[in-house]
């Protein structure tokens, strides 16, 4: 991990993509169920806001380097999961 600001960078850009793979099956699924797209949309902010809190939370009693690794791992499991539920939508 480069820094703190390219960490939230990158939170920023996968929860982004994530947000935007979920816009474009509701496009191109106009007769789909919608609550459960926008729940999945709600799920993605939530884990935004929970890792940005997670980075401000750090305390010197962790080192930086584990503590945020162990951020970057939540990012992507939880990200693929949605992943994983986007593409199950019907």
């Amino acid at each position: 991990m480069a820094s703190k600001k390219q960490l939230k960078k990158d939170i920023n850009n996968s929860v982004g993509a994530l947000i935007e793979e979920i816009y474009v099956w509701e496009l191109l699924n106009p007769k789909g169920d919608f609550k459960k797209s926008e729940k999945l949309i709600d799920e993605a902010i939530a884990l935004f806001d929970e890792l940005i809190m997670k980075i401000h939370d750090h305390t010197e009693e962790i080192p930086a380097k584990k503590y945020f690794n162990v951020i970057v791992e939540e990012l992507n499991t939880k990200t693929a999961s949605i992943s994983d539920k986007v593409s199950k939508l019907k």
